[in-house]
């Protein structure tokens, strides 16, 4: 099948031309004919399947045959970064259309936001917190929307902003096209589909699974040896770039520095970073500026680099379905790649998880000439906090008790 098949608008055809599409994905091939028909429609796929373009190439052909100037739609997105990478994908398809697109989130001002609404903007990618600043404020008029797309709606969960999207669903139109794309299918989401959704087309597209062009090994190794052996593996493997997991942001901080320390080109994405900061980190990531990045799990949202070659869990993550979202970061784009994983003693009620996913069992390895025997140091200095400086203690001046009787002596005199 190829995107000629669909009948789109000619600028949306040219579009796809131009950024260079050959054929599309089953996603795209499954979702794109319900969507152009204006169907709602629930889609479950992984990470890198192609979900960005199965809904922006409907909404731009159905953009094309109205109004300009007014919202019309609305895409709802848990991360900044994945509000960024759908914006910057809608604009490279939809250059020839001159359909306008505007993202919304919090970490930068709100007046240059405004100041676009004002000017008419046909698409808005926001984050759940600011859009509803714009609306209490009345900053937005969401009136005209035609289409609301709520992608990666199971992480919306996981982040707690459900409840803003209800509120958000409140001030739109009830006569709409609804579109919902997820990975997992938590109750909570399932119940929001079904709230939502009005007889939806249900697309499914390797669910659950993790992608087939990746290679899993796991490293077992004790707490206190993950970055020394993190260090040997970088040093014995062949990779183009790297994206590291961390549990925590404190922790992908520390490990990002570590790493600079030991001449690799590294920075770190989590979320105590300004937004500069961590669009600067994403954005050098992907020019090849770093090789390495290390990243918490909801930082990471949003990361489309086909050049990723090895994904690293220095961290066992939380759930089965964590993990293909993970790993599937690398294997991208026809390409294969290495995802592998440190685990712990504490590790194995997960790696049993995640190999019933998997459907076999991991490749366990070790690291030839790595001391897996090494003592762990009297304090865990590697995530311990740094000492506070000792303070010199200030003498307190004591006063001298009063002589009562030698006061009561001048009482009397006097």
């Amino acid at each position: 099948m190829e995107f000629s098949n669909f009948d789109l608008h000619p600028n949306v055809a040219a579009g796809i031309k131009a950024i260079g599409y050959l054929r599309p994905t089953p996603i795209q091939e499954q979702a794109i004919p319900p969507v152009l028909k204006g169907r709602d429609v629930m889609g479950l796929a992984q990470t890198g399947t192609g979900k960005t373009a199965a809904f922006a190439l409907p909404i731009l052909d159905r953009l094309m045959r109205g109004p300009r100037g007014h919202v019309r739609a609305l895409i709802v997105a848990p991360t900044r970064e994945l509000a960024e990478q759908i914006h910057e994908a809608i604009v490279s398809l939809g250059k020839p259309t001159r359909l306008r697109s505007l993202t919304i989130y919090g970490g930068v001002g709100l007046s240059p936001q405004v100041r676009s609404l004002r000017n008419g903007v046909e698409i808005v990618v926001a984050c759940p917190g600011r859009l509803l600043d714009h609306i209490n404020q009345r900053t937005i008029d969401l009136s005209h929307v035609e289409v609301l797309v709520l992608d990666e709606a199971d992480r919306m969960f996981d982040m707690g902003f459900l409840p803003d999207v209800r509120r958000i669903i409140k001030h739109l139109p009830a006569q709409r096209q609804t579109l919902l794309f997820a990975a997992t299918m938590p109750e909570d989401v399932r119940k929001l589909a079904h709230e939502i959704l009005r007889a939806p087309v249900t697309v499914q597209v390797h669910y659950a699974e993790p992608i087939s062009t990746v290679a899993h090994a796991l490293y077992p190794v004790d707490q206190h040896l993950k970055t020394a052996l993190l260090l040997e593996l970088l040093r014995h493997t062949d990779t183009e770039s790297v994206l590291i997991f961390t549990r925590t942001k404190h922790r992908a901080k520390r490990l990002g520095q570590q790493l600079e320390k030991a001449g690799y080109r590294a920075a770190s994405l989590q979320g105590n970073l300004s937004q500069n900061r961590r669009q600067s980190a994403l954005d050098g990531f992907r020019a090849g500026s770093y090789q390495i990045l290390v990243a918490t799990d909801i930082a990471a949202r949003g990361i489309d680099v086909s050049s990723i070659s090895h994904v690293i869990n220095y961290d066992m993550p939380d759930t089965a379905d964590a993990y293909t979202h993970r790993i599937g970061r690398t294997g991208r784009a026809a390409k294969t790649g290495d995802a592998f994983t440190f685990t712990t003693r504490e590790d194995g009620e997960m790696v049993r998880a995640i190999e019933r996913v998997l459907g076999n069992r991991v490749e366990r390895r070790t690291l030839d000439g790595f001391d897996y025997q090494k003592p762990m140091p009297g304090r865990d200095i590697e995530f311990a906090r740094l000492p506070r400086k000792p303070q010199q203690r200030r003498e307190r001046k004591i006063a001298k008790p009063l002589n009562r009787s030698s006061s009561m002596a001048r009482i009397q005199s006097s």
